[in-house]
């Protein structure tokens, strides 16, 4: 970043942005470990020495790339939808967003998704990752326990097979097919929560005692 706060510029048809998306789309096709700033420089079109006038190592690069896709992420737990009303309309709002974020940010999820923690920067995705899963692990709990979702579940396992099933579309979406992201949710919601949600006529006769 430049003093002002702006993307730096300086090298021929790449800012920091158009190389982290180069390099992302590298570390996904080659692994992180495979790729070496010799290979971006390549795939760039640049010198080496162009790519650190924008990013001060491979790390960097990577840790910003990680940093979209958690954000993104966390972003959707901030929003006020997912911080009042029912606790079950705020999961569904929640994996709704989760759906949207895989969707407009597929390369740095799938990287993110592949993240092992061999490095401090991977370390440190990987617990921000794990606090993200705590707080959905809660909404679960608060919507079985305010009655909207069946009362014999786990909410550690409930989380890990809603985020298994929306983590595995990184493996076969594909963007421009007939499916948007909207659309995707929906079929999302309908497979993963409806057999988690308590029948209303349960509801009722936990409610009358």
């Amino acid at each position: 970043m430049s003093e002002n706060g702006s993307l730096r510029r300086g090298r021929p048809g790449y800012d920091q942005q158009g190389i982290l998306e180069v390099a992302v789309a590298a570390f996904n096709q080659f692994g992180y470990d495979a790729t070496s700033m010799g290979v971006l420089a390549d795939r760039l079109g640049l010198s080496k020495s162009a790519i650190y006038h924008h990013f001060a190592s491979k790390d960097e690069i990577l840790e910003r790339a990680l940093d979209e896709a958690l954000s993104g992420l966390e972003g959707v737990l901030d929003e006020a939808d997912a911080a009042r009303g029912r606790a079950a309309d705020r999961l569904d709002h929640v994996l709704r967003g989760a759906v949207h974020v895989l969707v407009d940010k597929l390369p740095y999820v799938t990287l993110l998704l592949r993240v092992r923690g061999n490095t401090e920067v991977e370390r440190s995705a990987l617990e921000r990752r794990r606090a993200f899963d705590r707080r959905v692990m809660a909404l679960v709990t608060e919507a079985r326990d305010e009655g909207s979702l069946r009362s014999d579940i786990d909410p550690r396992i409930v989380e890990r097979l809603l985020f298994g099933m929306i983590n595995s579309i990184v493996e076969w979406y594909r963007p421009g097919g007939k499916e948007d992201a909207d659309r995707l949710a929906d079929d999302v919601i309908a497979v993963a929560l409806d057999g988690l949600r308590m029948p209303t006529s349960n509801r009722i006769e936990e409610l009358l005692g």
